[in-house]
């Protein structure tokens, strides 16, 4: 196993309520993603390379070790933190200490969310469209099928889980978003967050038309707008 400290970090986010709904938790994001999502609003994140020299996991340790008691557990986001060798260890390393531990991830690679599943104590798990849209957005032939094995595997692990979409209909057209709502029932999805995205560049966040709300619920009934 490689050691925690090869962790390729990215950033550092020493106070969250955001990442992980209903606990405070402190969020480390892990740099390398192989996908190319045009609305990624993470993308300094995609290269290897990390853009801030100098940020190790040995230098994050003592600053979330001063926090036990105050936090509930780190979220580890990304970039795509499952293809990093070294996130079993980070991993093992904050539970040993009595935190718990989240991870958000697009389910780039199934085998590699597989090996840190036990590992977890929730997961956000991002479905970005259904298959027909998602090689367009992802620019990643095979994330079809790698999205398919990671909801499979998320739901059978019995770790406690959330699905969600960032939808704009700039990039997820209405019919779409419908489109994604019948594949997620036909995986046997009944609670599903939508996040309302923006576009890059600037402008206003999505807003859904009740008409369009409802017929997402009669598809999967436990449909949370955020």
């Amino acid at each position: 196993m490689v050691v925690a400290d090869a962790l390729s970090v990215g950033g550092f986010e020493p106070f969250s309520t955001q990442d992980w709904p209903g606990r405070l938790a402190a969020v480390v994001f892990v740099q390398g993603c192989p996908w190319r999502c045009s609305y990624c609003h993470n993308p300094g994140l995609q290269s290897q390379c990390a853009p801030q020299a100098g940020l190790r996991w040995a230098d994050l340790r003592a600053r979330w070790q001063d926090r036990i008691g105050l936090l509930d557990g780190l979220v580890f986001s990304g970039g795509e933190p499952t293809l990093d060798p070294a996130l079993p260890s980070a991993l093992a390393e904050v539970r040993e200490v009595g935190l718990a531990t989240a991870l958000h991830t697009a389910g780039v690679s199934a085998a590699h969310l597989s090996r840190v599943l036990p590992l977890l104590d929730w997961v956000a798990l991002d479905i970005k469209a259904a298959p027909p849209q998602l090689p367009g957005l992802t620019g990643a032939p095979g994330s079809v099928r790698e999205t398919a094995r990671a909801l499979q595997l998320v739901q059978q692990s019995g770790v406690a889980y959330e699905l969600r979409t960032t939808w704009h209909p700039r990039w997820l057209p209405e019919p779409a978003l419908l489109m994604l709502a019948d594949w997620l029932s036909s995986h046997g999805v009944q609670r599903w967050v939508l996040q309302a995205g923006r576009p890059p560049g600037g402008g206003p966040a999505a807003a859904l038309a009740a008409s369009w709300r409802e017929a997402l619920k009669a598809r999967v009934p436990q449909l949370s707008l955020r």
